[in-house]
């Protein structure tokens, strides 16, 4: 029992010592692109560390476990590469931890495995993996239809956006003002896959103008077309809008320089107390809403 105790009392000091030390071979990251676009070169990374006993005997690197990439310091030939259809090592890390792969094709989409040993007798291994999927990008951004140039409060607006052809299918937001519209304003979202694989995706928005919709005197439709974080475009339309002439009319009775109370006054020969002012404004105003 004193010997355990020694023993733990011996580990927590040398943890405070070397708090960044390990016992054994241990991987400490493992970074795959989730996404990565057609054409394009992904970076692959590995990190590990070693126990302060311990040495390095091998890393490899598989994609749907069939290995494509070894680094084994030891070798005559250190780094090896293994041919594999859609995956071809550029260029490496001189410890194989970092591996560029040549412009991806619709066959480097898989799983990656990095698998990292420790030299014998015990040869420990520890390994990780993540999945990459190879997009295809819209050759264009969204397109709106169905707007029109002017819309008043009671108006119906729909319209309709539609992303380009894109693997996998792209994923669209509608915006009103700036802010995310409502699940009430949205129609049921349509995809369309085509012969080639490329899809296309559809989302309507449907809703009745109210004023609230007007805040600077315009309307802006904005459609957001995103796939993961590779893909980010958006297309935006402002229209404008009009207020009903009863509207309009009573904004200007209320604002006019030269109100109708005014003109009374005027004409009436002699000056005005200031409740009788007030009592001829009011009665001026309530005569004109009800005749509007």
């Amino acid at each position: 029992m004193a010997d355990g105790g020694t023993l733990t009392a011996v580990i927590l000091t040398f943890l405070q010592i070397y708090p960044g030390a390990v016992f054994s071979l241990e991987l400490l990251e493992l970074r795959v692109p989730s996404h990565v676009p057609l054409g394009t070169r992904a970076l692959l990374a590995c990190r590990w560390a070693l126990a302060p006993h311990d040495s390095l005997y091998s890393v490899k690197w598989y994609k749907d476990g069939k290995e494509f990439f070894r680094h084994v310091p030891r070798d005559l030939e250190p780094r090896r590469k293994f041919p594999l259809p859609g995956v071809d090592v550029e260029k490496s890390s001189a410890n194989g931890a970092n591996v560029t792969l040549s412009p991806a094709v619709v066959e480097t989409a898989g799983r990656y495995r990095c698998e990292v040993s420790g030299e014998r007798p015990l040869f420990p291994t520890v390994s990780d993996h993540g999945d990459m999927m190879v997009v295809a990008l819209p050759e264009h951004g969204p397109t709106i239809v169905g707007s029109r140039l002017r819309y008043r409060v009671g108006d119906r607006v729909q319209v309709n956006c539609t992303s380009g052809r894109s693997r996998p299918a792209t994923r669209l937001a509608w915006y009103v003002n700036g802010e995310p519209a409502p699940t009430s304003y949205l129609l049921p979202l349509q995809e369309h896959r085509g012969s080639d694989g490329l899809e296309t995706t559809s989302l309507g928005l449907d809703f009745k103008v109210k004023p609230k919709h007007f805040r600077r005197g315009d309307l802006k439709l904005k459609c957001l077309a995103t796939i993961a974080t590779v893909y980010w475009r958006s297309n935006e339309e402002s229209v404008q809008g009009e207020r009903p002439k009863g509207y309009a009319k009573a904004r200007e009775v209320t604002f006019e320089g030269d109100s109708r109370a005014d003109r009374v006054q005027a004409s009436g020969g002699r000056r005005l107390t200031p409740a009788l002012t007030f009592l001829l404004v009011m009665f001026t105003q309530i005569s004109w809403d009800r005749l509007t």
